[in-house]
């Protein structure tokens, strides 16, 4: 520098002793990563996802390989077994008609479990179509849809499962496995699917706006095409979010409705719900407290597995939520 003072002299080295390197180097021709590589690449480095993982496969190996656990048969029991303390190969005793608890406990997470991923899955599917027709059309179809939701949204869940399920026992009672397990889906996804409306309608209505939607259109995209090929998957990250924390919530509605006699037969199902109905006697006179504790423990950690994937997912799709 000419005009600078003496001290104050800067050096330049040149272009060619400083040359670019690989690492600021940038990769004209990759294809940019979408939304769910990139939330893949955030949810593989969180410790709660990896905790969810650990916590939601041992109950799924509990689940399909529920012999690994126990060989007990949790339908058949004995009276000269009733609240026989814990011995080789029953690890928690047995109950007063003589069950194997902790057979019991690892058979009934297959209705429970199934119960709150069918449900999920089934107000998921509701909400996503409905929330998107709304979002996207607008209108009366916006006004028709928002209005509706509304009124089964002010319904109480379980108070609302309560009346329908007890018709439904009523008509039908004798209904096996599957036929207890979906009257229980379908009530409890007849009045859970609002909540997915309006988070689709919201994530809706901020993509539709947006350049690449008006791209889209402008090279000759019928709406119908834009809506699911563009506008839908863009918008799904907060349906995703919802789903899998209301996974835990389904589950203990599943359970209260068991526990009530409403939800799964007891002389049909192997559940969680109505093991801990049954061991309610007992807890209230002090005693045999492992009835009640070794089912009402498996809840709770599948019901922690699920919330825990549910704020690792928000995390991942949400970066801004982290930032908070």
């Amino acid at each position: 520098m000419p005009d600078a003072r003496p001290g104050q002299e800067r050096f330049v080295a040149p272009i060619d002793e400083t040359p670019l390197r690989a690492i600021d180097a940038v990769n004209v021709d990759a294809v940019p990563e979408n939304q769910w590589k990139e939330a893949w690449k955030r949810l593989r480095t969180s410790p709660l996802f990896w905790l969810a993982v650990v916590i939601l496969t041992f109950i799924a190996v509990m689940i399909f390989f529920p012999s690994l656990f126990t060989s007990a048969d949790p339908t058949k029991g004995s009276l000269d077994n009733s609240f026989a303390p814990p011995s080789e190969g029953h690890p928690f005793g047995f109950t007063q008609q003589g069950y194997d608890v902790w057979a019991r406990t690892v058979h009934g997470a297959r209705a429970s479990v199934a119960v709150g991923l069918l449900t999920a899955l089934l107000s998921a599917l509701i909400g996503m179509v409905t929330g998107a027709i709304a979002g996207f059309y607008g209108g009366w179809v916006d006004t028709v849809v928002s209005r509706i939701s509304d009124i089964f949204f002010s319904i109480p869940l379980l108070l609302a499962c309560i009346v329908v399920i007890s018709v439904i026992n009523n008509t039908f009672p004798d209904r096996g496995f599957w036929g207890s397990v979906i009257v229980v889906v379908l009530a409890l996804a007849l009045f859970a699917w609002p909540q997915i409306t309006r988070q689709m309608r919201g994530a809706v209505l901020e993509v539709k706006n947006l350049e690449f939607v008006d791209a889209a259109t402008a090279i000759g995209a019928s709406k119908m095409k834009n809506l699911r090929r563009h506008i839908v998957p863009n918008a799904l990250a907060p349906v995703i979010v919802a789903s899998t924390i209301s996974l835990g919530v389904f589950i203990v509605a599943e359970t209260s409705l068991s526990f009530l006699g409403l939800g799964l037969p007891p002389q049909a199902v192997v559940s969680w719900g109505n093991d801990l109905s049954a061991a309610q006697n007992q807890v209230r006179s002090g005693q045999h407290l492992q009835l009640m504790f070794v089912p009402a423990t498996a809840l709770a950690l599948t019901v922690l597995g699920f919330i825990l994937l549910g704020e690792a997912v928000r995390e991942a799709l949400d970066p801004k939520a982290r930032k908070k």
